[in-house]
């Protein structure tokens, strides 16, 4: 069993996508010594925000409102600027041996998480984090029954590190023809990983460790993996087994939405406000392969370096235990 602090420098393997990381805890240990990214996501501000209340005409028509009549709470529209766009199946028409393409069908939406312009996750309610798990189930819903999407995947950047353009909280659904590369592997991690679930399994062996547990609430665990390839990286995994999370019921949905808030809380409070990435990794649509959808979070407190971009393998400068031991307290 490894001890709960990492001692040495460590490769591990993340048995997610079968890549291998790198623990060098040597580099940097301490929180305060991440520098805080404090450059305003919108270098001049947008003026009016097109996702306050009172501006919706700076939108497309919304594809879903929830909230009460006049007042709404959430907003789902399609991005004015799409990736993905159109009906179809993937077309792929090849220009030689070496040259390949397809049209980039399929769809790009914005869910606007709150009508507060300065209410991040971390500032929502539970009623609106819970809200906010519903409006994605409905909308894996419809791009499961669209021709064409193979996959469905749901983003929300916070901070300019994180690649957000807006200032006001708000994520990304993108419906695409493939299946990425990313996805890909984590499918080929739960079929290597025989006789049971890889995250049921991860579940109970980090409730056994004790060590990278930062919160195990009713429905949600919440854990800094073993394998973790930056600083504070977490994931966020639903206890009950569900391949895809349209399919997940609404209390387990709930337990996600608030565990995600909860966790992002204690991000702030110990980062600051950093930049972040949250990803929705859920089983692609008809397919039956093993899987258990889940949420991925992480900070953007680094730059990667030559050797991460030149090898896939990535330097985390705090072991998830210390991050853990840091979220907890």
């Amino acid at each position: 069993m490894p001890t709960a602090e990492a001692e040495l420098n460590q490769i591990r393997l993340n048995p997610l996508n079968g890549r291998w990381v790198t623990v060098a805890t040597d580099r940097a240990s301490r929180p305060e010594e991440f520098a805080r990214d404090v450059t305003p996501v919108e270098a001049v501000p947008v003026d009016p925000c097109p996702f306050c209340p009172g501006h919706e005409e700076e939108t497309p028509p919304a594809l879903e409102t929830y909230g009460p009549e006049g007042e709404w709470l959430l907003r789902v529209v399609p991005n004015r600027y799409p990736a993905f766009a159109g009906e179809g199946p993937l077309r792929v028409e090849r220009l030689g041996p070496l040259f390949a393409q397809a049209p980039a069908t399929g769809l790009h939406e914005v869910l606007v998480l709150s009508p507060d312009h300065a209410a991040s996750w971390a500032d929502l309610s539970d009623a609106q984090a819970e809200l906010v798990m519903t409006a994605l189930r409905d909308r894996f819903e419809v791009h499961a029954r669209r021709s064409g999407v193979r996959y469905s995947q749901a983003i929300v950047n916070h901070g300019r590190a994180a690649g957000a353009s807006l200032a006001h909280p708000h994520g990304q659904l993108v419906g695409v023809p493939f299946v990425p590369g990313e996805l890909v592997d984590e499918i080929a991690g739960f079929r290597r990983f025989t006789g049971s679930c890889l995250l049921c399994a991860t579940v109970q062996a980090e409730r056994h460790a004790g060590h990278r547990m930062v919160a195990d609430h009713p429905g949600a665990a919440v854990i800094t993996p073993w394998w973790s390839g930056a600083p504070f990286e977490v994931l966020v995994i639903p206890t009950v087994h569900d391949e895809h999370l349209h399919e997940a019921g609404e209390a387990d949905l709930a337990a996600v939405g608030r565990a995600i808030r909860d966790v992002l809380v204690q991000l702030r409070t110990v980062l600051g406000d950093p930049s972040y990435n949250l990803v929705f990794h859920t089983l692609p649509h008809g397919s039956d392969d093993p899987f258990h959808w889940h949420v991925h979070l992480v900070p953007r407190l680094r730059t990667d370096g030559g050797f991460e971009q030149g090898t896939g393998v990535p330097i985390n400068v705090v072991a998830p235990e210390d991050a853990c031991r840091l979220l907890s307290n």
